[in-house]
């Protein structure tokens, strides 16, 4: 009888090739570019990128185009550990979580959403519903209202758009106007807030993280229940909240704009 593994391999070995491609510096590539690139007959081609794409290896931009997707943070964040924005951030996060005692996060945009790529959590028995490959909307979220408030405002729009704005509790913000509002004070300030906007009963405070390029390349936070992080509590944490956001811009040579020293 033969082994029907070997009939496998070229199927993992494609897939593979193709997890490759999409690595290097050209990130988005169409089918039949792929096709051609790999020399695989374009019917293989499309059904190994939906298969990817199922599975979350791959984002699809528009009909036919690919970009790798998040998917390896979800077995374990072994993609990102060794990313240059994670190793920095990871002892900051640990000793928010020692000083706050609260659930710390790092999160990047990815495909229309945050995806949390680091997450240190809070050593009491309450314990946040999150980990590390979870996504995360983008305007109910700390972590992704303060990655979204400073990409220019059409791009942001067009995510915003594509995903809509869903209403999870009586709090969550579900219209363009008020949205924009709310990323014009988070670019004013520094910050952003979820006030029990996405999960009832949970507080959350983020701010965005520069890198050399000048664009924001992450966002960490700090979460817990309102009982933790109450109204009177909220400017201490956003203060250090700030403080660590800036130690690691400039740590991976960004420079965050200047901002109100108000909180908000």
């Amino acid at each position: 009888m033969k082994d029907s593994t070997a009939s496998r391999v070229p199927a993992v070995l494609r897939s593979l090739q193709i997890l490759e491609l999409l690595a290097g510096e050209k990130k988005r590539w169409t089918t039949m570019e792929v096709s051609r690139k790999l020399k695989i007959p374009k019917s293989t081609t499309s059904y190994l990128l939906h298969t990817l794409l199922a599975r979350g290896y791959l984002v699809r931009e528009q009909e036919g185009v690919y970009r790798l997707g998040m998917k390896l943070l979800a077995l374990g964040g072994q993609a990102l550990r060794g990313t240059e924005v994670r190793e920095v951030a990871l002892p900051i996060l640990r000793r928010l979580t020692a000083e706050t005692q609260t659930t710390a996060h790092l999160a990047v945009l990815e495909g229309g959403e945050a995806v949390y790529i680091e997450r240190v959590p809070s050593p009491g028995f309450i314990q946040i519903d999150t980990w590390v490959g979870r996504r995360m909307p983008l305007h109910s979220t700390s972590v992704g209202k303060a990655l979204a408030a400073f990409l220019p405002q059409e791009e942001a729009e067009s995510l915003f758009q594509t995903a809509g704005l869903p209403r999870f509790t009586p709090r969550t913000i579900t219209t363009l106007p008020r949205l924009r509002q709310e990323l014009r004070r988070i670019r004013e300030t520094g910050v952003a807030i979820d006030n029990e906007e996405n999960t009832p009963g949970v507080r959350c405070v983020a701010a965005p993280i520069f890198g050399s390029s000048g664009r924001v390349v992450a966002a960490l936070s700090l979460t817990g229940p309102v009982q933790q992080i109450t109204e009177e509590r909220v400017g201490k944490i956003v203060e250090k909240v700030k403080e660590a956001a800036r130690q690691l811009s400039q740590t991976l040579g960004g420079h965050p704009p200047a901002v109100a020293s108000k909180n908000p």
